[in-house]
């Protein structure tokens, strides 16, 4: 099954991009801390934060890819082929 939307940008995908280079740095700041010898609880602290990120940056991705992606088949007639990409984004969420 080909993958519907491939190399299409989307106005959020900068969104994303902006939270996931945030992530990115706070990830690095972790890495330092725990190369610092801080105390666990305060790194287990941070990590959470920086999956709550990721989280929340995959969230928008793919809220977006079902709106505009998704829907645009629907609409072109390829609902099939959409149902068929929902099912394996599914996997992801």
């Amino acid at each position: 099954m080909a993958v519907m939307g491939h190399g299409i940008r989307h106005a959020a995908h900068a969104d994303v991009a902006r939270r996931l280079r945030r992530a990115e740095g706070h990830l690095r700041g972790v890495i330092g801390m725990l190369e610092a010898g801080r105390p666990c609880v305060e790194l287990a602290q941070q990590l959470a934060a920086i999956e709550a990120a990721v989280a929340k940056a995959k969230r928008e991705l793919i809220q977006t890819h079902i709106d505009q992606c998704l829907d645009r088949a629907v609409a072109e007639g390829r609902a099939e082929e959409a149902l068929g990409e929902m099912r394996l984004i599914a996997r992801y969420l």
